[in-house]
């Protein structure tokens, strides 16, 4: 029994030496690793209590359900029902008095050959100095014999931008002559159609990451925020990269503050990841993870990214019932308030020039 105890109070004083495991979670296979986010590490400046409650209640629950209702047909690139999903985030911001522009151009694609990109710029300001840059993608996967509509993937995350440019009108229009200034990005071309590698996929951000480089516009863009796999029940967000931290740190504390006001609507989860079951935007950091996205050629050209697609990805993720019965409204809603006033400290909060950190 002695030397029991003994071998286990060594065991015990060198388990307090060592570095502590880390968390971990799978998804798809990967194992990534999770790091705790220092809780000094940012204070963010705050909308006042009185314009937080304000634009808190500045909803259009109906008007999300319509437009994802609207981009939900299958919207394979070079199909009739991708043309009318464009022309729609054309018309809806148009009809807002967004200036909106296409970049387009030809690739060709396995299976498919030669096909007719479109990606869809909308600017409030195009002469603006800076941007905050709201992106996600448009297109639907090539799935044959198969009706893939792609909900999560990606019709709620434009539902949601088009969704804030409506809801927001009256706040935004003090940037449409700004210095600092919204940009929405539709990114077509992001899925696959034969296999993900490096010259099948996101097509649309790699042409316009490499067009903006030799523009010399990629400096004009403070961050990009990029939407993908939202809608589903129970997302868990974790920050990916070191220098955008403090603004990831900024959505926990929108977050919070709308939880501490009882102003999201059925707040819960079902704590079956290890992780926070009261909070989509986790303390922890993911600085082991790399997910392919449209980030990732504006990454590479050192823009400063903030990417909110959830870990573990949807359980439905590329497969057909990725559709309309997948979407839990109740965390849609939430998650769109949150975006828009993130936005809106943002913009409002009229931060000098960006000084990150790599």
């Amino acid at each position: 029994m002695r030397v029991l105890l003994r071998n286990y109070s060594l065991m015990e004083t060198v388990k307090k030496l060592l570095p502590k495991p880390r968390k971990k979670i799978y998804n798809l296979g990967a194992c990534f690793e999770l790091v705790d986010i220092p809780k000094t590490s940012y204070n963010p400046s705050q909308l006042s209590e009185s314009k937080f409650l304000e634009y808190s209640n500045l909803s259009d629950k109906l008007h999300l359900r319509e437009v994802i209702n609207k981009i939900l047909i299958p919207r394979v690139v070079g199909t009739g029902n991708h043309t009318i999903v464009r022309k729609f985030i054309e018309k809806s911001l148009i009809d807002l008095g967004w200036n909106v522009e296409l970049d387009s151009f030809h690739d060709k694609a396995p299976i498919k050959g030669n096909l007719h990109f479109h990606n869809i710029i909308a600017t409030l300001n195009p002469k603006a100095e800076r941007f905050l840059v709201l992106a996600c993608h448009y297109d639907s996967k090539y799935m044959p014999g198969v009706e893939f509509l792609g909900a999560t993937d990606s019709a709620v995350p434009c539902a949601m931008l088009l969704n804030l440019a409506q809801v927001l009108q009256e706040q935004l229009q003090q940037f449409r002559d700004s210095k600092l200034s919204l940009m929405l990005l539709f990114f077509d071309g992001e899925e696959a159609f034969k296999e993900w590698g490096p010259e099948d996929s996101i097509y649309g951000a790699r042409h316009l990451a490499k067009k903006w480089e030799g523009q010399n516009k990629l400096d004009r863009i403070d961050m990009m925020v990029l939407l993908d796999l939202l809608g589903a029940p129970d997302p868990a967000f974790y920050s990916f990269f070191g220098n955008t931290e403090s603004w990831y740190m900024r959505l926990q504390s929108v977050e919070l503050r709308l939880s501490k006001l009882e102003l999201l609507e059925r707040y819960a989860s079902s704590g079956v990841s290890q992780r926070d079951p009261t909070r989509y935007f986790q303390s922890q950091a993911m600085r082991s993870a790399f997910i392919e996205d449209d980030h990732i050629p504006f990454l590479q050209r050192d823009v400063p990214i903030l990417h909110l697609i959830p870990v573990p990805f949807p359980t439905v993720w590329h497969t057909p019932d990725d559709n309309e019965s997948v979407i839990d409204y109740a965390t849609t809603d939430n998650l769109a308030l949150i975006i828009r006033l993130f936005t809106l400290e943002y913009l409002l909060g009229g931060v000098g020039p960006a000084s990150y950190s790599q």
